[in-house]
């Protein structure tokens, strides 16, 4: 049996996203029944669904620019794909996912949210058109070094790669320095995101996509 989601939306969700609030419900819902059921969310994973995936995902939206297209990348259950297209409507979000029980739930969560700017791609990024898109997201998806070589492609130059990480950023971006240099990455930059609001802030990496210039720099931690 999974725990059912409070239909009570948490304050918080209120607060900083009352337009989507009803909607973002209605997808932890989802999550809950159908996503638990078909193996995409963790059972043990429902009752924190809020705190640890949705508002930890919705949070990302405030680094990525207006009107942006949007890739993310090996998006699951949709997160923060769906999340970020449904508190951020001028976005278009192209959900990225090469496994069809993964696609289905996907294509039938956004047609029961009604969401026009989400399309289902059921595909690898190494299959995607590169310098398509705006910004690029991910999460827990794969190292940083790797993550980087499917994504940093698919960026328009001065586009922008967004990795939501864990507490072990700083080695792992360390480590990827030279991977991220042979890219072309030209600032990267680690950012701490809600960190007045969350319980546990939401860790992203931020990297710019381009011609590196006089070589990459490391950003300092971000807030």
């Amino acid at each position: 049996m999974t725990e059912p989601v409070s239909r009570e939306t948490p304050p918080l969700v209120e607060k900083l996203y009352p337009r989507a609030a009803v909607r973002l419900a209605a997808y932890a819902e989802l999550l809950a029944t159908e996503g638990t059921l078909r193996g995409l969310i963790g059972p043990r994973e429902v009752p924190r669904l809020w705190d640890r995936h949705l508002l930890n995902c919705a949070v990302l939206e405030r680094l990525v620019p207006e009107d942006s297209t949007v890739a993310d990348i090996g998006t699951g259950a949709g997160l923060p794909g769906i999340v970020l297209a449904l508190v951020r409507p001028d976005l278009h979000v192209s959900l990225v996912e090469p496994l069809l029980r993964r696609t289905t739930f996907l294509q039938e969560a956004v047609e029961s949210l009604g969401l026009d700017n989400a399309t289902v791609v059921r595909a690898r990024a190494e299959e995607l058109p590169p310098a398509s898109y705006d910004v690029v997201t991910s999460r827990a998806v794969a190292p940083l070094g790797k993550l980087a070589g499917w994504c940093l492609p698919l960026c328009v130059e001065g586009g922008l790669m967004l990795a939501m990480k864990g507490s072990s950023v700083e080695e792992e971006l360390d480590a990827s320095e030279r991977e991220l240099e042979a890219l072309g990455a030209e600032l990267w930059h680690i950012h701490q995101l809600g960190v007045d609001e969350l319980a546990q802030p939401t860790t992203v990496v931020s990297i710019v996509a381009g011609r590196a210039a006089g070589g990459s720099r490391h950003g300092r931690r971000g807030r």
